[in-house]
């Protein structure tokens, strides 16, 4: 869906709302939308969060929503397969060439986790995608520690307004 509107306000009360019972249906709606990029050997995994703001926050959305989307699936998924390992600032309000400065490795693959990924297809799993960039070094995490090709499903995209 777009980020505007009602997509906004729904993504909004999942992100900052506490309304967590709405990742469930969501997460069923993007297993939908991403089953031709879901194979046998597909790992779904969040995009993360940094502990200072999971501290802050108390859950990760997108976590929640990757756990729905793995259970419609039938397809593991590991809640921890990548780490934000620097804090950064909030992104929004951001430009596109400061977004992806921001976060040039602030994102690794967890260590204990590498053997997971190895060699297979991953399927990053994020609720709102707005310039690539927190996507983009997610994939790049992947790739640099042996996955598979990468692909990406988001609940919302932000549209540049015409």
């Amino acid at each position: 869906m777009l980020y505007r509107d009602t997509g906004r306000k729904l993504i909004l009360a999942l992100k900052h709302g506490d309304r967590q019972e709405i990742a469930h249906p969501a997460g069923l709606w993007l297993a939908h939308a991403a089953r031709e990029l879901i194979a046998t050997n597909t790992l779904i995994a969040p995009v993360p969060l940094h502990w200072q703001r999971m501290i802050k926050r108390r859950y990760n959305q997108s976590a929640l929503l990757a756990k729905a989307l793995a259970g419609a699936a039938d397809r593991p998924w590991s809640p921890d397969l990548l780490q934000r390992v620097r804090h950064t600032r909030s992104l929004e309000g951001m430009g596109r060439q400061d977004r992806f400065a921001t976060l040039a490795k602030a994102i690794r693959v967890h260590p204990r986790r590498r053997q997971r990924l190895i060699g297979k297809s991953v399927l990053l799993v994020d609720d709102v995608m707005t310039s690539g960039a927190t996507l983009a070094a997610c994939t790049h995490a992947c790739l640099e520690a042996g996955s598979g090709p990468v692909n990406v499903v988001t609940l919302a995209r932000v549209s540049k307004e015409a």
